[in-house]
């Protein structure tokens, strides 16, 4: 299905919980542990991806807050999996939960992992996470790519002065080829927005000029790749702020109570749930379409937009 600008509309992103067991410092800094209450079943999350798929979307990422708290979480990727017409089901997780879990994820039918990883040092990682410990994290990446998940992507969101000075070390993961590293431009989300710790990606290409752009391996994919020579694995750099993808942008969003985003720097926002209460699959699938045809040429980041939510609340 085609939006109003004539994008068409591939990729759902599916938010499984708001809850987490980290506060990171660009997400839910000062938060306690979100309550489990208002949370949809895995039978409207498998309606919905039900409903988007005859819709045309082939893709589904499950997010969160952290998707592996969810004790329903493989049957849900089952599930989605007996979908026929979805290809591709992804995950982005911080890691915390993953060690032991590579394999079965593999085997339910999950394609790919991206796994959240701010700083390669154990304090630092620590402290911008709200206490997470690193040595999960990288028990986690090893077992995930034993299992078969290989290229792992490591989302490094860039704050300055806390861990921009590490570019070069996560760089270096990428050497091999079964890991990609793509550098996250910090966004105005929620109430953490410090313009002053973003760092752009003109930026890092500045400070690694060996960085050379190579071709996207998929259509509307937001970030811009680049490798270093003699390096297998990939630099991605997602610039909402100052390089804006919207033009390819396929995706739409569903929050963990039901509520669908089509833009994540729009605060508009379509409930599922009077559809999803009385099972009518016909109510749902016009919400969906009203949504998509009413989906915005481009976020609005850059024209003074306050969000209402943070990403936990939202999706990663």
């Amino acid at each position: 299905m085609n939006d109003s600008f004539g994008r068409t509309i591939t990729y759902l992103r599916l938010s499984l919980t708001e809850r987490c067991t980290l506060k990171c410092a660009y997400c839910r800094a000062g938060e306690g542990i979100c309550p489990k209450k208002g949370e949809l079943s895995q039978e409207d999350f498998l309606r919905i991806v039900r409903a988007f798929a005859a819709a045309g979307v082939s893709k589904v990422r499950l997010t969160g807050g952290e998707p592996m708290l969810r004790k329903d979480l493989l049957s849900i990727i089952s599930g989605i999996r007996a979908i026929p017409q979805i290809q591709e089901i992804t995950m982005t997780t911080n890691g915390q939960h993953l060690a032991g879990q590579g394999r079965a994820l593999k085997e339910v039918g999950l394609t790919r992992l991206n796994i959240s990883l701010d700083s390669l040092k154990p304090e630092r990682y620590a402290a911008i996470t709200g206490g997470g410990s690193l040595q999960r994290v990288l028990s986690g990446i090893s077992e995930s790519r034993a299992a078969g998940f290989t290229p792992v992507k490591l989302n490094v969101v860039l704050l300055r002065g806390q861990n921009d000075d590490e570019t070069g070390d996560f760089i270096e993961l990428t050497k091999s080829g079964d890991v990609h590293v793509r550098f996250i431009e910090y966004m105005p989300l929620g109430e953490t927005d410090c313009a002053d710790l973003r760092v752009t990606g003109a930026e890092i290409l500045q400070k690694h000029p060996l960085l050379t752009p190579i071709e996207p391996l998929y259509h509307g994919q937001v970030a811009r790749d680049y490798q270093i020579p003699g390096y297998l694995g990939r630099v991605g750099l997602i610039d909402p702020m100052t390089h804006r993808f919207c033009a390819d942008c396929n995706r739409m969003r569903v929050m963990s109570d039901g509520m669908l985003r089509p833009c994540l720097g729009a605060n508009e926002e379509f409930s599922l749930k009077e559809a999803l209460e009385q099972k009518d699959d016909l109510l749902l699938n016009a919400v969906i379409a009203d949504a998509i045809a009413r989906k915005p040429e481009t976020h609005c980041f850059s024209e003074g937009f306050s969000a209402e939510k943070n990403m936990s609340r939202i999706g990663g």
